[in-house]
């Protein structure tokens, strides 16, 4: 059984918090890999060219930018965490609400840039396998 559920309705309510908190660990994520993929081709220049002389200070200063996006990220995934809900996908901005229906615990999923949530699966299925939202998931109350 999942630690916390949700209704519908609090899991639209808490949509533009963890909106926001999404945004930021995803684009936290975004230059995370900009700084990395920068250091990848730096690293592939020194060995084509046999080594050579680099100014360490940029570097030093993306590395400390990477830094401070690595633990905005954290911060923010462990706060969604926290509230409990699961992060499913944070390239696509895919989050999974825990809702316990007539004694069975599914998912209310919701992906970024959807206005609310209007689908569930099964917590064996995933995305693949969402469904629209019936009346006995929109009226389920919380049994917790």
């Amino acid at each position: 059984m999942a630690d916390r559920t949700f209704t519908l309705d609090e899991s639209q309510t808490l949509l533009p918090v963890l909106e926001s908190l999404l945004r930021t660990a995803i684009a936290a994520k975004k230059l995370m890999d900009e700084v990395e993929a920068e250091h990848q081709a730096l690293a592939h220049r020194i060995f084509l060219n046999g080594g050579m002389f680099i100014d360490v200070v940029p570097l030093a200063r993306r590395k400390a930018e990477r830094a401070k996006a690595e633990q905005r990220a954290k911060d923010a995934l462990a706060e969604i965490d926290a509230i409990g809900v699961q992060v499913k996908d944070l390239n696509t901005g895919l989050l999974d609400f825990p809702c316990e229906v007539e004694g069975r615990i599914i998912l209310l999923c919701w992906k970024l840039g959807e206005k609310s949530i209007t689908h569930w699966h099964g917590t064996e299925e995933g995305f693949a396998g969402r469904k629209p939202i019936d009346e006995r998931i929109a009226r389920a109350r919380r049994a917790n």
